[in-house]
Parts: structure tokens; sequence; C-alpha cells
């Protein structure tokens, strides 16, 4: 289906800034090549959790067409987001020609699972959480989640940050979202891209627990285009995260072990070829479960 569909075109449905068109062309371009691993039917009731900005709807919607369905929930507020807001670009998709085949719904996955009636009229052909895992509190909540998909939908199709670097410039990103991940366990409270890190063994554990069957996986290396490992990175070296550190890492062990990734993740650019420029984002793990 995805080799029908043309990234540019679907990219110019989002709301973007039409002198960095690159930036979202490559996050489109992304997407489609996850759903060339996903089989989504035209016609299919598809429920999109972790939606955010609506990188992935857009693609689903055109997989799925004018006789299918999308409903995409994301529990962040309407003005989370930069440099537009969820609000703003999910508002602009709505008012473009896919607008009739999504609904946005602003709701902790959880909550609007359990708002399902019990019976089989509301039952989704495939539900899809696309780099969002990292997003959620903790494992045990994606274990809940897994098992209240499960309850509503025949599919469960993932995609996330596999913590593998194929390439080697795609290590920094790696070593990033480690260190990231070491300082947001320590919080209370977490609003970073990194808060619970997961390796796709791990997920896919929680998968099975859930008593989802694994149907297909794989692991492909990230496209060139896609900037997510240099926001990632510069996240991780940028003067407020040492900052959090000292803030929220009492223990001066535990604060050597996050700093030492940190510091890692810097040397790891040293012989890199266009320093912070040239670093690729990691490999990504494509899989589906019935």
């Amino acid at each position: 289906m995805s080799e029908h569909l043309d990234a540019a075109s679907i990219a110019r449905l989002s709301l973007h800034d039409h002198a960095n068109f690159s930036i979202q062309h490559s996050q489109t371009q992304h997407r489609l090549e996850l759903l060339k691993h996903w089989n989504v039917s035209v016609g299919a009731k598809v429920l999109e959790l972790g939606c955010g900005q609506g990188d992935c709807t857009t693609v689903l919607a055109s997989a799925v067409g004018e006789q299918g369905q999308v409903v995409a929930v994301d529990p962040a507020d309407l003005e989370y987001g930069s440099p537009y807001t969820l609000g703003q670009a999910q508002r602009h998709i709505s008012q473009g020609p896919l607008g009739r085949q999504i609904t946005w719904v602003q709701q902790a996955p959880q909550d609007y699972l359990s708002s399902l009636p019990r019976d089989d009229s509301q039952v989704f052909d495939a539900t899809v959480l696309a780099h969002c895992l990292w997003y959620f509190s903790s494992p045990s909540l994606i274990l809940d989640t897994f098992r209240a998909i499960r309850k509503h939908s025949k599919r469960l199709l993932l995609a996330e940050w596999s913590l593998v670097a194929t390439h080697p410039s795609a290590q920094p990103h790696v070593l990033a979202a480690l260190a990231q991940a070491a300082l947001e366990c320590r919080k209370s409270r977490s609003t970073s891209n990194v808060r619970t890190v997961l390796s796709t063994k791990r997920l896919t554990e929680l998968a099975l627990a859930a008593e989802w069957q694994l149907e297909h996986e794989i692991r492909i290396q990230a496209g060139n285009g896609l900037l997510d490992g240099q926001w990632e990175v510069s996240a991780c070296l940028s003067p407020s995260f040492e900052k959090q550190v000292e803030e929220h890492v009492s223990d001066e062990r535990e604060r050597g072990v996050v700093l030492a990734v940190r510091d890692a993740c810097e040397a790891s650019l040293e012989d890199l070829p266009g320093g912070t420029q040239g670093i690729r984002a990691m490999d990504v793990w494509i899989a589906s479960f019935v």
C-alpha cells in the first residue's frame, strides 16, 4: 500500500515550515516505511495511540482511504509542542482532504480504551503505537495498555527506536537516549521525549505477557533525513541537562552513572565527520502482533 503513496504529497498536508520542508518530508517518508511492514488495508479502522502532531496519522489516513477511519489519541495538552502545538497541527490536518477520516481524541490512552464499549461494537482492525512507547511513565503502564488494546483490536502494530546503531554515526543517538532515560527515571514527573527506555526484547516480552502473538518483526536503518538523533543529542549535551542531574539525582554514585553516559555521548562525536551535523538516528524496530 505505501508504495503507491507519495511522501511529498502527504507531507504537504501537515503544518510545516516551507523553508524547511525536508524535515517534514523525511518524517513522512519514514512513516511510509513503517507502513510497508504493517500491511494496513484500504477501508481499515485504525486506532493510533500517541499520535502527537499527526506525522503518522496522515500516513495512516492516506492508507485506509475515504472508506477507512483513523482515531488518533494523545494525552498531551493541545498547547504542547514546538515549533507548532498539537492543537495547531491537528487543526491544520483536519481542514485538509484527510480530515473526514480522522477523529482526534485528547485523552490518555488507558482512559480512552476504558471508555469503549465492552461488546464487539467498537473493534479496530489495528492499533498503532509509533515512536511513542518511550513516553509512557513505566513498563507496567505499557503492559496494561497492551492488555486493554487486546480487548478492542485485532492487531497491535509497533515502531520504536531499537537502541541499535548499525551505522557508527547513530551511536550518539543511542547514548543520548540512555542518558536521558537515566535522568528522567529519577523524576517524579517527566515531560521529556525519553521517559521509559525499553529494548525491543523487553517490549516484545510485554506484548507476549499481554497475550499477543508476534506475527512479524524487522529492524531497519533510519533514513538520513531524520533529525531525531541530532535533537536528542542536543538535549543531552545542553547545559540544562547537567543542572537537572544535580537537582534530581541525589546519590553521588547514581549521578556519576548518568553523567558518564552523557560524557560517552559527547565523546562519541569526536571522530564523527561533521560533528553534530553528522549524527544519524539509530535503527528502528517495526513489529506486528496478532
